[in-house]
């Protein structure tokens, strides 16, 4: 099936979107790719309605081009006293080993945009370029109200049955996420299992079952990558790991020196960082916090908040053993360069081949 050109639709110069990789990208990264031609993206799923104003303050501050704001559409978790405490139980020993203890409960860090009417309406006020969901859809009121405001809506999928709800409710845009991207999962029911399906199977599949463009995640890195999943009828490409080394990315200097590792060649999906499906650089929470027989996790997000206060007390030994480094499958092919100069590699090498 034809589609828009996806340089047209979101007015950028090339079809490379920067992964908004919450926690990693920053206004410094998206406006770096901005500012080159494709379209920057930061992420507000962590961020207050004021927090989030601010952010696109500061973007707009850096960049008079188009970028893309993250939000997480995930269903609520109801809060799990008994599954709590089991999970903090079970963290105990691992606490122990840096003199620390569990916190006494959990919170669920993570707000969900299906239910957050005032950063709602500071999107509508603020209006950005393009607004992106991950996880789910908002409610069709919200896409109604963001659409009516001349926002393109781009929302991750990771199957037929999620591309045809996100079609079906009016997005500009569908991100095809295949199951080697790294970072979480963007399923609509992980409950329901994961497809699991390859970002070119996807995109090909995809292509013949939807008109609306295509924009490929998982496992891209480069300009043959890019130029693959175009050939497989993607209109653009999203690109998270290829940015992390970025030195306009939060990316610490351990996950910085994993990331340039041999881990990097042996990514893994792991739930027990946050309760989610995500796939990152292996390290004990992939190998012992979700071994066999542990306990049921508390949830998205309360398995999160349990694993930060884990990090901190680790990190405040010097020990990275538990930290959240996402990665994608085409780790290995990273590069340490500023984003702009990066894009420009990116863009010539699509040209070259």
């Amino acid at each position: 099936m034809a589609t828009p050109r996806i340089t047209e639709l979101l007015a950028i110069e090339q079809p490379i979107i920067q992964a908004p990789m919450l926690g990693v990208s920053t206004p410094q990264l998206a406006a770096a790719v901005s500012n080159a031609g494709g379209l920057g993206s930061i992420s507000l799923a962590a961020s207050t309605p004021e927090q989030g104003r601010a952010l696109i303050a500061e973007l707009r501050g850096l960049t008079s081009k188009p970028f893309n704001i993250n939000l997480f559409c995930h269903r609520p978790t109801p809060a799990d006293a008994a599954a709590q405490a089991a999970w903090l139980e079970h963290l105990r020993p691992f606490f122990a080993e840096f003199g620390a203890t569990p916190p006494g409960e959990l919170r669920d860090i993570y707000r969900s945009f299906v239910a957050d009417a005032d950063m709602l309406a500071m999107l509508l006020e603020e209006r950005p370029a393009v607004v992106s969901f991950h996880f789910g859809l908002p409610p069709q009121t919200s896409i109604d109200a963001l659409k009516a405001a001349g926002i393109r809506l781009l929302a991750c999928v990771t199957s037929v049955a999620e591309a045809k709800l996100a079609e079906a409710a009016g997005v500009d845009a569908l991100v095809a996420q295949g199951i080697e991207a790294g970072g979480h999962r963007g399923l609509f029911e992980p409950e329901q299992g994961d497809p699991g399906i390859g970002t070119l199977a996807l995109v090909r599949v995809l292509a013949t079952r939807t008109a609306l463009p295509l924009i490929a995640a998982g496992g891209i890195m480069d300009g043959a990558g890019i130029n693959a999943a175009l050939a497989l009828g993607a209109a653009g490409v999203q690109m998270g790991t290829a940015f992390v080394l970025c030195p306009e990315s939060l990316a610490n200097a351990a996950y910085r020196a994993a990331l340039k590792s041999d881990k990097a060649h042996r990514t893994q999906i792991t739930a027990a960082m946050s309760g989610r499906p995500a796939r990152g650089l292996p390290n004990r929470v992939f190998s012992e916090l979700g071994r066999p027989g542990a306990p049921a996790l508390p949830g998205y997000s309360y398995t999160y908040d349990a694993t930060k206060a884990l990090q901190a007390a680790a990190v405040a030994r010097g020990n990275h053993d538990f930290a959240a480094q996402w990665a994608g499958q085409g780790a290995p092919l990273a590069r340490e360069l500023p984003a702009g100069e990066l894009l420009a590699i990116l863009v010539a090498e699509m040209r070259q081949a």
